[in-house]
């Protein structure tokens, strides 16, 4: 049985995903305790505990301690991830996109290709949005051989949720490719997405586009933002993603949600400053992609490379993680990640 320390590095919930992702890959029991023993409210929650229960039901394990506030638990994940249709509802407003992140990996590998719909919340702080995951991290994977499709079904904000997405994972490969990304190159393109729900009198996506515009033209760089209004979510609300791929095929991005109190402009400053932050330091990953990106270059077939904006303590725990679930070599030399993948999953 694999044992694991949730406080250790980060302490966050992101230990918890990726362990119960690799024991589901592995089909290695495992049992973790203090699970997000740093974090104001310890223990899991709604979304975490989703990641618990979606992974037993696609690999049809069983798993002791799956409740809300819980900071232990055993996972006895089932022999073959199965793949098929299935429906899971956070029923918070818990990010639903961290939640289809968990299931990507072992999906991967599944017998039959996986069909998911997840409820829940797709903007909100201290999680990458949809968009991010939709227009970034996916098209990253899929330069790996994954074949994974994402689709927005309606947005979803805190503190009601109620969006949906829909995501489809083919498995193929016996392998992942691995990354070698190691100069940015030239960015062409600034592209974005202005979203708002019940918003549009308040002229809410023209706003934050117009600021980023400003921002990013008087940095010189030429820009596509998409206004997008929206009368599907359940409330009121407001996301705003800006992108890029650059011609040494990087993929990088920046995203922030609204919320009451936070002006569109803020949303704007804060996205165009943060993407460019990533950009001015010559990085080849944005600082969300840094950490993600780890999970699978540890299942990659061969030595994954790339540069980060910063080192951050999501980033240290992944690869401790990764090391200590798959046997893999995974460290930092000064800014850039490697990762010696496993190639074929058992």
């Amino acid at each position: 049985m694999i044992e694991i320390d949730g406080s250790m590095h980060s302490g966050s919930g992101t230990l918890l995903r990726y362990a119960i992702a690799l024991a589901t890959l592995t089909r290695e029991p495992l049992h973790m305790t203090r699970i997000r023993a740093k974090r104001p409210k310890p223990g899991l929650r709604a979304q975490h505990l989703n990641a618990v229960t979606s992974c037993c039901a696609i690999s049809e394990g069983r798993v002791e301690g799956a409740e809300v506030g819980s900071q232990e638990i055993v996972y006895q994940p089932g022999n073959v991830v199965k793949g098929g249709d299935f429906e899971f509802d956070i029923g918070t407003a818990g990010s639903a996109t961290m939640a289809a992140f968990t299931l990507i990996a072992p999906s991967l590998f599944a017998r039959e290709t996986s069909r998911f719909t997840i409820t829940g919340g797709l903007f909100q702080d201290f999680a990458p949005s949809f968009f991010h995951m939709q227009k970034v991290l996916v098209p990253l994977l899929q330069s790996m051989g994954a074949d994974v499709t994402l689709d927005m079904l309606r947005p979803g904000y805190v503190p009601k949720g109620g969006g949906k997405l829909r995501m489809v994972v083919n498995p193929g490969r016996l392998s992942l490719k691995s990354l070698s990304m190691l100069k940015q190159g030239t960015v062409q393109t600034i592209r974005g997405i202005a979203l708002s729900s019940h918003l549009s009198e308040q002229k809410v996506c023209g706003r934050m586009a117009d600021r980023s515009t400003a921002i990013l033209t008087k940095r010189g760089y030429s820009h596509d933002i998409r206004i997008m209004d929206d009368s599907t979510a359940v409330q009121r609300g407001a996301a705003l993603i800006l992108w890029t791929q650059t011609d040494g095929d990087c993929l990088m991005g920046a995203d922030q949600a609204g919320k009451p109190g936070r002006k569109s402009e803020a949303i704007a400053d804060f996205v165009t400053r943060s993407l460019l932050e990533d950009l001015d330091s010559g990085a080849t990953t944005d600082r969300h992609l840094a950490d993600q990106l780890i999970l699978f270059a540890a299942l990659a077939d061969g030595i994954s490379e790339y540069t980060i904006p910063a080192v951050t303590e999501h980033i240290t725990a992944n690869l401790w993680l990764v090391q200590q679930l798959l046997g893999v070599n995974a460290h930092l030399e000064g800014k850039t990640v490697r990762v010696e993948g496993v190639g074929q999953v058992p």
